[in-house]
């Protein structure tokens, strides 16, 4: 079977998010990654749901940021996710966006290196280290995971970053066990994504086949095309409007992104994001998600795999999770 795994936001009641991720599960899905969403779901309390009353599907953070958890807590949170689900739990760090950040009082300066350091310091406390560490953004004393009550082991949790920056991407490919490539950018976008991270991979002596590379794709699927398109366009303008970082990367036109920007705000309201959808023509929504009828949704997943996509991350869109699900059940492109 093709490697596949969910995404899952904040769309859903965590009950029902665990019965989507036990369902997946069940369908041979490798891992369900619960997005940090916003400032609506944390991902640690999912997480540990999803880790409690599973058996075999990997848990990962899709992703957390990197500034407003100080690195030895990150450390504690993923060894006390692990001790739920040992060998499943996958940490996945990010470093945020505008205008979310600013808005919380976060300054996301030189993000490459704050990135660099905190990965080092998770990495060396999730391997049972003491650390000590003195950098621009990280400052350790003496410090290690206080195990008094457990066995004190190293934790098998591999660290992902997840990238949208060719900069960042270097890095993933540098110092990562994975890169988390994100949603909403269009299959071409992966070619000088996977350029940049052979080159970092490169500066580490390795190969991007030491990288794993999953990647999040909008999944908007239903027999009736245009409810599935419309079902896409909404979130897809809603990033237009928010994040059009991640709109310009995958070469949606400058003059739609102004004109969108024009009509939301954030937080957008619903009825703000109906209206800008309205300048949102199919040719966009299906340049950047797999939205359509089973075959069309299957054959934009399977441009992802060809253009670098180790393990496709599908976003569920609309209400029925389990048929986005049976969808790709042992599908093989």
């Amino acid at each position: 079977m093709t490697r596949l795994a969910i995404y899952l936001q904040d769309a859903h009641p965590i009950p029902d998010a665990i019965a989507h991720a036990q369902y997946a599960e069940s369908k041979g899905f490798e891992a369900v990654w619960q997005a940090d969403s916003r400032l609506v779901r944390e991902a640690g309390v999912p997480m540990a749901a999803f880790a409690a009353t599973t058996d075999t599907i990997k848990i990962g953070s899709g992703v957390i940021d990197i500034w407003s958890r100080n690195p030895a807590r990150l450390a504690s949170m993923f060894s006390t996710l692990d001790d739920l689900a040992p060998g499943r739990i996958i940490c996945g760090l990010g470093a945020w966006w505008e205008p979310l950040a600013s808005k919380v009082g976060v300054d996301r300066r030189r993000p490459l290196l704050a990135m660099r350091e905190v990965v080092a310091a998770v990495r060396a406390l999730l391997n049972n280290e003491t650390v000590t560490m003195d950098g621009e953004f990280v400052h350790l004393d003496g410090v290690e995971l206080d195990y008094v009550h457990q066995e004190r082991r190293s934790k098998d949790v591999p660290i992902y970053i997840g990238a949208t920056g060719m900069q960042m991407m270097e890095l993933a490919g540098e110092i990562a066990d994975g890169v988390v490539l994100n949603y909403l950018v269009s299959p071409s976008y992966n070619d000088e994504a996977m350029e940049h991270l052979r080159i970092g991979a490169a500066k580490a002596g390795r190969s991007i086949d030491d990288l794993d590379r999953p990647q999040l794709v909008v999944c908007s699927v239903d027999e009736d095309r245009k409810a599935a398109l419309d079902g896409a366009r909404l979130m897809v303008t809603q990033y237009l409007g928010q994040q059009p970082h991640i709109m310009k990367a995958s070469g949606v036109p400058q003059s739609l992104l102004d004109d969108v920007g024009k009509v939301l705000t954030w937080p957008a309201t619903h009825d703000q994001v109906v209206e800008a959808s309205k300048l949102v023509p199919d040719d966009i929504v299906q340049m950047i998600c797999a939205a359509g009828t089973p075959d069309e949704v299957r054959a934009k997943v399977a441009e992802y795999i060809t253009n670098g996509c180790t393990c496709p991350i599908l976003y569920p869109l609309g209400p029925d999770v389990r048929y986005m699900v049976d969808t790709f059940a042992d599908w093989q492109p």
